[in-house]
Formats: structure tokens, C-alpha cells, sequence
């Protein structure tokens, strides 16, 4: 948005805008009168009638012909006028002396010379000015820039323009101090206004013909003029000559016109045929030298050019004028300023063409898109400008009576519709408006035009109506017909004589000339210029359709936006009879006519005292008592001074012009002062003595009523106003009452009710009353809240004020109020005690905030105190203010006295409350604390930081001299407290550390402990030095750890080198993976012993036992948990596969399923396999004991690589619990080969090391030897060799059984023990392997699959039955053939995936299809089946 230029107009502020309903509309004076108070404090404003109220337009377009005034709009501003006047004036005087006035250019614009001229005379004159070397803050003045040397350039136009103006002025001698004019060829030449042109006033024939005469004789020719620089010594000259062109004024001769030559002598004089000289030098006296004669143009004298001071080389081109001449022209008055009248008049459609072409050429754009605000501020400007020249026309003051009312009347040209008849009777109607009832005019028998009668006003763009108050001080009214809007201002009747004192004190020029300037309406000064100076104004754009008021002695003034039509009228109402009369008296000391005789009006309305209103009644009898006491007083006055001789004149017959005192203008009616000498002219009773020189007692005392016939006048209005004053006398001396005599506001309503009942009219004294009561009413209201005590808890919801809530000054000014009020209230006194409870509590409150900052409780009792008063006390804030630096002041003190908790957030929160808070002394020196020791508390956080963060870490030393130094803090800092914290885990390390590296006997330390170590030291930001040797020690561990993994562990094993080396604590679960899973019987033998029931518990116990001894101990207790265990196990495995057992419900092999095909036996656990399932290579070596995945849980290295390990180890120094896991598997290894050999030597076995002969001895200890030696994690060539001892063993033991097995009947049952047995789990097996082949048989598709599976399965078992005859668990000696037929009679051959079969456990052991011998799978599961043939072979 761009920003308004300094200089750019500002509108004043809006004034009221009314919009009455119909029923307010309906009586104007009512309306009026209502929103008088409001109005008339901004002395204009407008009214907007109701949307459906639309008189018709009854004037003649085409008839109407008016003629309009020429308005220059420069010459209308009375600033911009006293420049142009001074202008013309300088340019006269140089004309005079044949040179034109050039205005110079400054800094590219027009320089203004009546402001120079007023800067230069405001400081003393030019000389001083020179003297003092003012011309820089002239320059300053004048708004120009510093510092470009303009002042040197005002001096000099000062100089050569203005200063032989002010000299010839001041009465200095011109012969001594010749003028001259030098002018700079950039100047603008200026064109004097013609002040005849410019009056309104045509000028008498004589002047007309003098100067069509010297029109004549005006020429043009080429000529030098000559300038010459006035240096300010006033002695060198200088001539200049420039040649140029312009006209010049030769005085007429009374001879033949003469030729150019002769005519360009005409200035110098010849003798005639005597000798005497006609023409003589005024200077010297001399008529010699005649071709040196040089005669003025204005009285003929005749003048050497050498004899003038300078002298002068040639003859000046032009007219001339001598010095006595010059003075003369100069000092001639200026004459008075007025508008001139067009030379032609216009139709009003003809006025508004030229107004439109004029406005739309002017903003180059449709008249009806020109923004009304660019209309104003153009208006402005150019109002105020003297280089642009821009005229308008205006149509003003155009009478209705001989034109025609824009309103429709009664009898008139206009002929009105029906619908519109409405509006010849309507109030609003500018024709009735005037002579309504109401108005007093309507006494005033004579047609006033512009008062009594509307006047139309036809305006175009720019024309304007200037400063001005209605005559006699009345309201007025104006109507806009239609057209564009037209701009008002306006200033209160209250600001009238400020408004006048303004304008006089700027422009004292034009008031010298015309006294009452204001009232020729031909003089505007800019609003902002006058508010400025502190007048009041105000604007509104009055729009067609729309009424503007102005009221009594309401300056207004404006311009119209474009071509439109309006009508005013004036008025006057009751309100107005004292500003008349005093508007009568202001008008006889400007010497200014009136329109109408006031008095004249007030004795006709009192000759009608009976139809009289009441209050008008009653206003009149108060004017006629001040206007009867005035000419009392006169009369007797003009009788002391002589007059004598009186006379009764009937002046109310007379023309006002015809009664007009001689002096003052006033127009006379109960009085005059008349002489015989001079007959027709008379004067007031004021101006006796401007009469006529004539002695006193030759006047004659005029009157048109004696005093005995106004007394009883004003007593018959006084009667019929008697009620009416009775009323007005109480009510007045109610308001008038003073202190104790003051009466109580039931009296006041009283008189309202009175006045209702007795129906006086509403005038200014009742509304007076009106509005006194309810000022009472309303500060009685207020009173009585604030007694009761309507308390608003400002601090406990957060303060504020409500809009009930008065200030202490308020208050104060409240009570003030209440005892100014006309009335008593019984609240006063009440409310006066309140007041002083408050002045109290602002007293301590004033102490108690001077002290320093107190407690929170002492500030909440005063806070609590103000909650009795419901006002908004200033103090509040303050002590609220004081009341949070309190609590403030208190969380320091409590932070500081707990350093613990004073954090460095703590610290800043502070801080930041702190910043919020009112600045105190306190405050501030705890602020500066606290941001000291923030500061230094962030200072050693950050620096305890970068320590703790350090690569490499700092030493201990380092550290604990920082951490002295924190130590002096008062404040809870995390890094600083982190710091002495790595400080004490340092020293605690650093002696664990010691401690550790001491070995005292056999107590080697713990690789957890290491690693512990290792771990903390690693985590304290300090410099320790044993850590990198034990970090070495533990990489060594590690290392170690690794290389024992990669010796035992096998690829992608489940198991940990702990679980691998350490007996087992948990055997026989269903997987690898579910390590806690125990059988009830290994759970109930081992509830008397340790709790070791996983690996973490045998790691948890190895790594607590704090010397080798205990480590092991721990494991032998496993191992023999493992034993035990083991026994169990595989005594539970080969129960399940005992015949007694159910073959469907039988879970074997890690897939948990019931055995089928191709099955293998684990030698260590005894539970059987699927050989898919555990993936039995087919190169097993005969000599190899089989071991299930469960049990096969490591590489078995040899047992040299465990000692090389175990020795590794060792030179470490280090116990952990894959060490003495090892130590204890080296040691029990060694054992199982010690025992080994002595087992084989007890029983006389051939050495096993060197001999694999099979012993005829009982394998049971041999067979828990070889089960031991399997559970040992190393290979050992013991344990094959006790293997093949065993089987061997076995193989030739059940060879001689099947010989002789009559010879030991022990062996016989066993025997059948062990048939019965194996028969039953031979069947199942064989059963779960049987319904398996013929599932797969049935699949077509897999018929070449199931062919092969067959093959490897008989492979299989010839490799486990030369292998061990107690790993095959199948029927080795069915085919696939026998499998594959049902033995039944009548067999049904059944097909499908699935077939069930069933097999006799007679003694055949054939296999049936259970759908052929009719038996069920539920049956099947549950009983035994025996078939028919073993069934009747049973019976036989």
C-alpha cells in the first residue's frame, strides 16, 4: 500500500448518519429535534429517508435557464488567494517599470515568493537576515533539503525580486535605489490576474472605454530590455540586454498616428518654433538635451535618463512610469473579491453536457467511475496551487419562485399523480419545510429567498460552495435531487469563532480588506489546515435521494463530485430565538444588513399571545424581557444625551432597505434616530452620534411602540406561558440548587410526571430534565452495585477487568459526580466511605510496594483485602507483579538451599520465569546469581562432558583435580556427579584389579570375573592401565574357547562347547531342543540333590564354585545324575519295544511316529530310528558303534588334542567352566581307560588294546563300561574294541543256545523271556512297517521309489545283523511278497491309499486285511487278534 504524500488531503472524520423510520419520519421538527444533541455537536448531518420515500423531480429541464458564476479554484482558497494577491502586486510594480515578472525555479519547482517574503520580514528583514546569515534556515523553513546551498539561492531571488518591492514599500528614495530585474531564462514568466475580471461586478462604462481606448494602442515589437543586478551595497550596476518580445503600452497622443520611426521618438520632446522650452527635467530643471528627455506614461513629467538614479543608456521598451507615479499606482487599495457571472447562461441539459464532457476530459475516464476520494484530494490540491488554473462554473442561488421547486407544489407548472400527491403536504418537502408551525419563521411576513424559500443549485465537478454560516445563525436544510454526490464539511456552532480566529490569523491580508469575509461566501480554507490548528471538522458525501442539516452557527463549506441538482431551505425552531437575537448583535458590530427585523418578528408573534404554543410562549416572553430591557435602557440613554423631540413611526411598512441604520446596517423597528438634514437615512439607538454633525437636540426620536405598550404584550405572553414558566421555574430552580439545597431524585421525576400529565412540549429544558434524571437513575444504579458489593475475584480467575469494573479515577470522579449531580443520592455519602477504603488500601499498597520483596502470604492478605472493592485498582497488577517475584524469589531460595535438586533445567527455568518478571533490584541481583552459576554449572557439564567423552580416556589424576573443583558447586550436575562417579568405579576397579592379579595357592580366578572386569573397566571413561593387559588375557580366553569349539563341535550343531563337555543333565528328552524336559523318575531321584536342571544351571554353579575341587565335585555329581538317567532311559526304550506293547500307539525316532521300514537301534539310548529320518550313511563301518543324533553330541576328538587344550588352558590362569568341564572330561577319560583295563584284567580278557577275541564271560559290567565310554566326548580305540568284545561276545552266546539249549534251564527261560519279548516288539515293528509298505504300494506313482527303499532296506538290515544282532529290530525274513497276500479265505483285496491290516498273534503271526477277518482299527489297537487256523490249532 503506498503511503500518502505529505502534502495529500485527509479527509476529517464522518459525521452522523440518521436513518428514521416511517413514524419518525413522518414530523421533520420532532425528528430534528430528537437528534439535535447528537448533531449539532459536529454541526452537520445527514439524513437518509425511508427506501420507499421518493418525491418526483417537478422542475422544467428544458425551461430552467440559469446563468452561473466562474469559480477559479486557486483564487478560492483563502491561503492560496494572499499569494496571488502579493504576486499581482509584485508583478504590477514591475509592469510598472516595464519589466515582467519571471518566477525562478528552486530545486524544480516554482519557488514561493509571498513565503519567502514572510520568512525574510518574520526575521527581521533582509539585512538582518544577511547580517545574521539566516538564509540556511530559511531555507529549512521553507521545506527545502540542507546542504545544497540553497540558501545563497533565495538570497539572491530575494534580492533582485523582492527586496526593491519592500524598499519602495517602506517609503525608501528610488533615485538614490533604482529597481531592477534580472531574470534567469528558466523562469517561468508569470500573467498577472486581472482584477476586474475577477469581481462580480461589471466596471463603469468610463473604465471600459479607457481601456478599449489604450487596447488600441498596444503593439508588439522587438525591443531590449534591461536588467540590472541590484548588488546589496546598491552601488555597481550592471546592465544586461536581452532581446525579446512582448507587448507595450503607448500613451495615447491627440495626433495622426506617426510612423514606427516617428513613434519610437515619441518619448523624447522637441521644441517648438519659440525658444522656450515646453518640457523640463524634474530633476535638474532643464529642458536641454530633449533627445535625452524621457516622459511617464502616467502624468507626462519629463525626466533626463541621465539624471536617474542609475542613469539609464537607452530609452525602456514599454511603459514607463516615474517614481511619483509608481507610487501612486502601488498604493491604490485593492478592491474586495467576488465571484463574476458567466456571459451566458445555460440550459440546465446543457450545463450538465459541458459538466460531463468536463469531468470525464479532466480524468480521462467515465464521469460515473471517477472515485469520489480522487474528486476530493484533486480538489485539494488544486485549490492550493498557484500554477494551475483550472475554472468551473456554478450554478447557485437560483430562486424557486421564478424557476420552479425541484418539490412538486400546490397550483404549480407541475402536474403531480395521484400516488405523489402525498408530497405536497409532507414536512419534508423544502416548500412547507420552512413556514411549518414549528418553525418561527413562519411569522416573518416577507418571502425571503433562500430562507423562506428554496433555492436550487445546479453543480459541476470541482464547483464548491465556500466557508459559511446561514444567515441570522439558522438551521438550514439541503435536498439532493439527483446527480453526483456532493462533498460536505462541516465544524460545530460551539467551534465558530475558533474557526474565525484561524482564518483571521492566517490570512489577516483579506479580513484587512473585508471584515466580513466569511459572510460573502467566497472563501475556503482546507479542512486539514484547520483541524491542524484544533478546530473540529467533519465530512459526508450527501448522496442523491439524501438530506443534509446544518445547525445554528454551523461553519460548512464543499464541492460537488459532478453535475447534479439540489434544493435548501432554512429554518428556524425555538432553540434558535437566543441565537438570533445574539446573532443580531454580532451582525452590528461587522456592520452587516440583516435579512429580517428580529424584534419586528418577536412583537408579531406576541400580538398572537392566545394561539401561541406554550413554549414558544414562554421563549418569547424571555427574549421580549431582555429586548424591552435594551431599549429602555437606549432611550433613556439618547434622552440624557438631548433628544427630546419623539415621534411613532409605522417602520413595520417600510422596505428593509428603507430602515437600515446608516452605521451598523441593522434594520430598525422599534427605534431610529432621524435629522432633518438629512432626510432618508437614518441610524440606530447605538450609533446616535454617526448620524449627521448636527447638535443632539435637532434628532428626532423614532419609535414604533412605547414602553407602556411592550409591557403589556409581554405580559399577555407571560399569561399564556404561566403554566408552563411555573414548571420551568422548578425545574430550573431544581437543576440550579447548590450543596444541602439540592433535592432528591423523587422530585426530578416528579416534574417529569408533571410535565407529562400537563402535555408540555418537548423542549430543550424538558429534555434537560430528562436527562439529569436519568444521569441520577443510572449513577444511583452504579452506586448501589458497587455498595452491595458485586466483587469480581480479578486474582483468583486470572485478573482483568470486566466491563462493570470502575478505575480508582473513576471512582473518584464518580463520587465527584454524584455530588455534582442536580439531585441528592442517598449513595454518596456510602460511596465516599468506599472510596476512602480504597485510598487506604492504594496508601499501603504504595508502602508495601517501595519496600523490598516480601513474602507470598503478606502480599495474598493485602490481595484479599481488595477483594471487597469492585473496582480496577492500579496497584493490582503491581502487586501481582510483586506477588510472582515473591513466589519467584522463594523458588531460588528453595532451589539453592537443595543443591541435589538444582539442576541446570531447573536453573533455566528459573531463568526464563525471571526474564518475564517485572524488573526489581531483587530480581535482578538473583537473576545475576543464578545466570553465574548457570554459566558455570554448563561450563563444568560441558567440560565434564568433553573429559568423560575423551579419546583416549584422561588419567585419574586429571579428572579428580576437575572434579575438585565441581565439588564447589551448589547444583545437581548428571556430568559432573558422572564424573566423580568414574572416579570412584575407577579406584574401586583399579583395587579389584589388584586384587585380582594377586593369586594366593590354588585359587586361580574366574574367566567371569576376568570378563566382568574386562566389561566395567571398559565402561569407566578413565585411563586404567592393567585394563589392556587383561583385555589381552581375555582375547587369549576367547581364542581358546574357539579353537576347543572348532576341536569338538560339529558343523551346524545345536549344542554349546559346555553342554558338549560337561556330563549331561538332561537325558532322554523327546528333542534336542527341549533341554528341561525330564522323565518323573529322574525328577523324583534327584529332589534330595542340587538343582541342576539345565546347562545355565550347571554354567550358573561351575562359575560360582570358587575353587577346581568344588568344579568337579559339581560334575561328578552330574555325571552320576547322567548314569542314572541314562539307565532309566534306555530300560524305558526297550520296554516300549517289548511285544506288550501297542504298535500304533509306539512314538520312536525324533519324528515321534511309530516305526516303519528300514529301522535303526541307538547303541547309547537304545530307542529306535527311522533310517530316512536319521540319515545312516550306507558306508557304515562294521566295527562303529551307532549313535542316535541325541546322543552323538560332538566330534570326539582324540583324547591328545583334549590334553593339548587342557594344557593351553592352564598357562592362562584362568578358570572358566568350559576348562573345568574339560579338566573333568581329561580326568574321568583317564579313569574309564584305567578301569577299562582293569575290568579286562579281572575277567581275563586279552588286552584290549591288542586283542578283539570274544570272552565267554557275563557282559554286564562290560556292557555299562561300553555305555560310559560312549558318553565320553573324545574317541578312544578302548571303547571300539570294548565294542566288538561285546558283540562277539553276544553272536557266539546266542550260537550256543540255539545247540544246546536243553543243558541250563536258566537259559531256557530266559529264552522264552526274551522270545516272548522280542516277538511282541518283532510283530509291532513289523506290523507299523507292513501298513507303511502297503500305503506306499498303493500309490501308483511311486511304485519305482518304493522299489528302491525296499532294496536299501535289506541292505540295512544285513549290515545291522552282521553288525549286532540287537540293533535289527525287523522280520529279516519276510519278503515283500508275503507281505503283500492276505492269507484269509475269500479275501476281498482291498484298494485304496490307506489299507488296514491286522496280524495274528497266534502262532502263525500272518498278516490279514482287517476288512477280511472283520475286525475293526479301534479293535485292532485295543485286543489281541488271533486268526481261525491258530484258534482251532489251539483248541486241537
Amino acid at each position: 500500500m503506498t503511503q500518502p504524500r505529505p502534502d495529500e488531503f485527509k479527509p476529517p472524520p464522518e459525521c452522523p448518519v440518521f436513518e428514521p423510520s416511517w413514524e419518525e419520519f413522518a414530523d421533520p421538527f420532532a425528528f430534528i429535534n430528537k437528534i439535535r444533541p447528537i448533531a449539532e455537536k459536529t454541526g452537520i448531518c445527514k439524513v437518509r429517508p425511508p427506501p420507499d420515500w421518493q418525491p418526483p423531480f417537478a422542475c422544467d429541464v428544458d425551461k430552467l435557464h440559469f446563468t452561473p458564476r466562474i469559480q477559479r479554484l486557486n483564487e478560492l482558497e483563502a491561503q492560496t488567494r494572499v499569494k496571488l494577491n502579493f504576486l499581482d502586486k509584485i508583478a504590477k510594480f514591475w509592469e510598472l517599470q516595464g519589466y515582467s515578472l519571471k518566477i525562478p525555479h528552486v530545486e524544480r519547482k516554482i519557488l514561493d515568493l509571498y513565503q519567502l517574503n514572510k520568512n525574510v520580514a518574520d526575521e527581521g528583514g533582509f539585512d538582518i537576515v544577511c547580517r545574521d546569515r539566516r538564509w540556511t534556515a530559511i531555507a529549512l523553513k521553507m521545506g527545502f533539503a540542507p546542504g545544497k546551498a540553497v540558501g545563497s539561492h533565495l538570497r539572491s531571488h530575494y534580492e533582485r525580486i523582492l527586496y526593491p518591492y519592500n524598499l519602495f514599500q517602506s517609503g525608501a528614495n528610488l533615485f538614490e535605489q533604482k529597481p531592477t530585474l534580472l531574470a534567469d531564462t528558466s523562469d517561468k514568466e508569470y500573467k498577472p490576474h486581472d482584477l476586474a475580471e475577477r469581481q462580480q461586478f461589471v466596471q463603469p462604462a468610463e473604465s471600459c472605454c479607457n481601456s478599449a481606448r489604450r487596447a488600441k494602442r498596444m503593439r508588439t515589437e522587438p525591443y531590449y530590455s534591461c536588467y540590472i543586478i541590484l548588488c546589496s551595497s546598491l552601488c555597481a550596476l550592471v546592465l544586461f540586454f536581452i532581446e525579446k518580445e512582448i507587448p507595450i503600452l503607448v500613451k495615447e497622443e491627440p495626433i495622426e498616428p506617426m510612423s514606427e520611426t516617428e513613434k519610437s521618438k515619441s518619448r523624447y520632446k522637441k521644441k517648438t518654433g519659440l525658444d522656450v522650452d515646453l518640457y523640463v527635467c524634474l530633476v535638474c530643471g532643464s529642458g536641454s538635451d530633449e533627445d535625452r528627455l524621457l516622459l511617464c506614461d502616467g502624468c507626462d513629467d519629463s525626466y533626463h535618463t541621465f539624471c536617474l538614479i542609475p542613469p539609464l543608456n537607452d530609452i525602456p521598451k514599454g511603459d514607463w512610469r516615474c517614481p511619483k507615479c509608481l507610487a501612486q499606482e502601488c498604493s491604490k487599495p485593492p478592491e474586495a473579491f467576488g465571484f463574476e457571472q458567466a456571459y451566458s447562461d445555460y440550459s440546465l441539459r446543457a450545463f450538465g453536457d459541458m459538466a460531463d464532457s468536463f469531468k470525464s476530459d479532466y480524468f480521462n475516464m467515465p464521469v460515473h467511475m471517477v472515485p469520489t476520494e480522487l474528486v476530493e484530494k484533486e480538489f485539494w490540491r488544486l485549490v492550493s496551487t498557484i500554477e494551475e488554473d483550472v475554472t468551473v462554473e456554478y450554478g447557485a442561488d437560483i430562486a424557486s419562485k421564478e424557476f420552479g421547486s425541484g418539490f412538486p407544489i400546490r397550483n404549480g407548472r407541475f402536474k403531480v399523480a395521484e400516488k405523489d400527491e402525498k408530497y405536497l403536504k409532507c414536512g419534508w418537502n423544502l416548500n412547507n419545510m420552512a413556514m411549518m408551525e414549528p418553525s418561527v419563521l413562519t411569522h416573518v411576513t416577507a418571502d425571503i429567498c433562500g430562507m423562506t424559500l428554496p433555492w436550487l443549485y445546479v453543480g459541476m465537478c470541482f464547483s464548491s460552495f465556500c466557508w459559511h454560516i446561514e444567515d441570522h445563525w439558522s438551521y438550514s436544510i439541503n435536498y439532493l435531487h439527483w446527480g453526483e454526490p456532493k462533498t460536505w464539511y462541516g465544524a460545530p456552532g460551539f467551534a465558530a469563532e475558533q474557526l474565525e480566529a484561524v482564518m483571521k490569523k492566517l490570512t489577516p491580508e483579506l479580513f484587512k480588506v473585508q471584515p466580513d469575509l466569511l459572510h460573502q461566501l467566497v472563501t475556503i480554507m482546507n479542512p486539514n489546515t484547520l483541524m491542524s490548528y484544533g478546530v473540529p471538522i467533519y465530512r459526508t458525501n450527501q448522496c442523491a435521494g439524501e438530506f443534509v442539516i446544518t445547525f445554528p452557527r454551523a461553519y460548512h463549506s464543499g464541492f460537488n463530485q459532478g453535475f447534479n441538482f439540489a434544493e435548501a431551505v432554512n429554518f428556524c425552531t425555538v432553540d434558535w430565538m437566543p441565537l438570533g437575537r445574539q446573532c443580531v448583535e454580532h451582525y452590528r458590530l461587522l456592520h452587516r444588513y440583516c435579512v429580517f427585523s428580529h424584534d419586528e418578528m418577536i412583537c408579531k408573534m406576541a400580538s398572537k399571545a392566545d394561539s401561541l404554543d406554550v413554549v414558544l410562549a414562554s421563549a418569547i416572553q424571555k427574549d421580549m424581557k431582555d429586548m424591552i430591557r435594551e431599549e429602555r435602557e437606549l432611550r433613556d440613554k439618547v434622552h440624557k444625551m438631548g433628544v427630546l423631540r419623539c415621534e411613532q413611526a409605522e417602520y413595520d411598512l417600510l422596505q428593509d432597505d428603507e430602515r437600515q441604520c446608516a452605521k451598523c446596517r441593522t434594520t430598525c423597528y422599534l427605534s431610529a434616530i432621524t435629522c432633518p438634514c438629512r432626510p432618508g437615512q437614518l441610524v440606530c439607538l447605538h450609533h446616535i452620534q454617526d448620524l449627521c454633525p448636527c447638535p443632539v437636540t435637532n434628532y428626532t426620536l423614532n419609535y414604533r411602540f412605547t414602553l407602556d405598550d411592550l409591557y403589556p404584550m409581554m405580559n399577555a405572553v407571560k399569561q399564556r406561558a404561566g403554566a408552563y414558566d411555573e414548571w420551568a421555574s422548578q425545574v430550573t430552580e431544581t437543576l440550579d440548587a447548590k450543596l444541602d439545597k439540592k433535592k432528591s431524585l423523587s422530585v426530578l421525576r416528579s416534574l417529569i410526571d408533571e410535565s407529562d400529565a400537563k402535555m408540555f412540549p418537548d423542549n430543550d429544558l424538558l429534555r434537560q430534565l430528562r436527562v439529569v434524571t436519568q444521569d441520577a437513575e443510572k449513577c444511583s444504579s452504579v452506586a448501589q452495585q458497587l455498595l452491595n458489593g458485586k466483587k469480581q475475584t480479578r486474582f483468583r480467575c486470572g485478573g482483568g477487568r470486566t466491563q462493570s469494573q470502575l478505575t480508582v479515577q473513576e471512582l473518584r470522579s464518580f463520587v465527584r459526580q454524584l455530588y455534582n449531580l442536580h439531585c441528592s443520592l442517598p449513595q454518596a455519602p456510602k460511596l465516599k466511605e468506599l472510596l476512602n477504603r480504597i485510598e487506604d488500601f492504594q496508601q499501603h499498597s504504595e508502602k508495601f510496594l517501595a519496600a523490598e520483596i516480601p513474602g507470598t502470604a503478606e502480599i495474598h492478605r493485602l490481595l484479599d483485602v481488595s477483594f471487597d472493592f469492585d473496582v480496577e485498582l492500579p496497584e493490582l497488577p503491581l502487586l501481582r507483579q510483586r506477588l510472582e517475584q515473591a513466589r519467584w524469589m522463594e523458588g531460588v531460595q528453595e532451589a539453592k538451599a537443595h543443591p541435589s535438586s538444582l539442576n541446570l533445567e531447573t536453573m533455566r527455568r528459573l531463568i526464563d520465569q525471571g526474564v518475564g518478571l517485572t524488573p526489581h533490584p531483587c530480581v535482578e541481583k538473583a537473576m545475576a546469581s543464578l545466570q553465574e552459576l548457570l554459566t558455570v554449572s554448563e561450563h563444568w557439564e560441558d567440560k565434564a562432558s568433553r573429559m568423560l567423552k575423551a579419546r583416549p580416556p584422561l588419567s585419574i589424576q586429571a579428572l579428580s583435580e576437575a572434579a575438585e573443583n565441581v565439588a564447589q558447586i551448589p547444583a545437581h550436575l548428571p556430568n559432573c556427579l558422572l564424573l566423580r562417579d568414574s572416579i570412584s568405579k575407577a579406584r574401586e576397579w583399579l583395587q579389584e584389579a589388584e586384587a585380582l592379579q594377586v593369586v594366593k595357592g590354588d585359587s586361580i580366578p574366574l574367566f567371569n570375573d576376568f570378563s566382568d572386569m574386562v566389561t566395567r573397566g571398559q565402561a569407566i571413561p578413565v585411563h586404567l592401565d592393567p585394563l589392556k593387559q587383561l583385555e589381552s588375557l581375555l582375547s587369549e580366553v576367547h581364542a581358546w574357547k574357539e579353537s576347543a569349539a572348532k576341536t569338538f563341535l560339529m558343523n551346524n550343531s545345536h549344542f554349546s562347547l559346555l553342554e558338549v563337555l560337561c556330563p549331561r543333565c538332561e537325558v532322554g528328552t523327546g528333542s534336542p531342543k527341549r533341554k528341561s524336559r525330564k522323565s518323573k523318575d529322574a525328577s523324583r531321584h534327584s529332589k534330595n540333590m542340587m538343582k541342576l536342571h539345565c546347562v545355565s544351571d550347571l554354567e550358573k554353579a561351575l562359575s560360582e564354585s570358587h575353587e577346581s575341587a568344588s568344579a568337579l565335585a559339581t560334575l561328578r555329581e552330574v555325571r552320576l545324575r547322567e548314569m542314572e538317567a541314562l539307565s532309566y532311559l534306555r530300560a524305558a526304550n526297550e520296554s516300549k519295544l517289548l511285544p506288550t506293547a501297542d504298535c500304533m500307539d509306539l512314538k520312536v525316532c525324533v519324528c515321534q511316529k511309530p516305526p516303519m521300514g528300514a529301522m535303526l537301534q541307538c547303541e547309547l539310548c537304545r530307542d529306535a530310528f527311522h533310517s530316512v529320518c536319521v540319515r545312516a550313511p550306507l558306508d557304515a563301518r562294521p566295527a562303529q558303534a551307532w549313535l542316535c543324533p541325541r546322543c552323538q553330541r560332538s566330534a570326539k576328538p582324540p583324547l591328545d588334542a583334549a590334553l593339548g587344550l587342557l594344557a593351553e588352558l592352564q598357562r592362562t590362569r584362568v578358570r572358566l567352566p568350559e576348562g573345568d568341564a574339560l579338566n573333568y572330561l581329561v580326568e574321568r577319560t583317564v579313569n574309564w581307560q584305567h578301569r577299562a583295563r582293569q575290568l579286562s584284567a579281572s575277567y581275563g580278557l586279552p588286552d584290549l588294546e591288542k586283542s578283539c577275541a570274544t570272552p565267554n564271560q557275563s557282559s554286564v559290567e562290560l556292557e555299562e563300561l561300553m555305555v560310559e565310554g560312549l558318553l565320553l566326548q573324545v574317541s578312544l580305540p578302548e571303547v571300539t574294541r570294548l565294542y566288538h568284545v561285546l558283540l562277539n561276545g553276544l553272536r557266539r552266546h546266542h550260537t550256543s543256545r540255539q545247540t544246546s539249549p536243553q543243558d541250563d534251564p536258566t537259559l531256557d527261560r530266559e529264552k522264552q523271556t526274551l522270545n516272548g519279548a522280542e516277538k511282541k516288539a518283532k510283530r509291532r515293528l513289523e506290523r507299523g512297517a507292513l501298513e507303511a509298505e502297503h500305503r506306499d504300494k498303493a500309490k501308483k506313482l511311486q511304485n519305482k521309489r518304493q522299489k528302491m527303499n525296499m532294496e536299501k532296506n535289506l541292505e540295512r538290515r544285513a549290515a545291522s545283523t552282521s553288525s549286532s544282532p540287537r540293533s535289527d529290530v525287523s522280520h529279516s525274513d519276510d519278503s515283500e511278497e508275503e507281505m503283500a497276500v492276505c492269507p484269509a479265505e475269500g479275501c476281498q483285496q482291498p484298494e485304496g491309499d490307506e489299507v488296514d491290516w491286522v496280524q495274528c498273534d497266534g502262532s502263525c503271526n500272518q498278516w490279514f486285511h482287517q476288512v477280511c477277518v472283520g475286525v475293526t482299527a479301534e479293535l485292532a489297537e485295543k485286543e489281541d487278534y488271533v486268526c481261525v487256523s491258530c484258534t482251532v490249532r489251539k483248541g486241537c
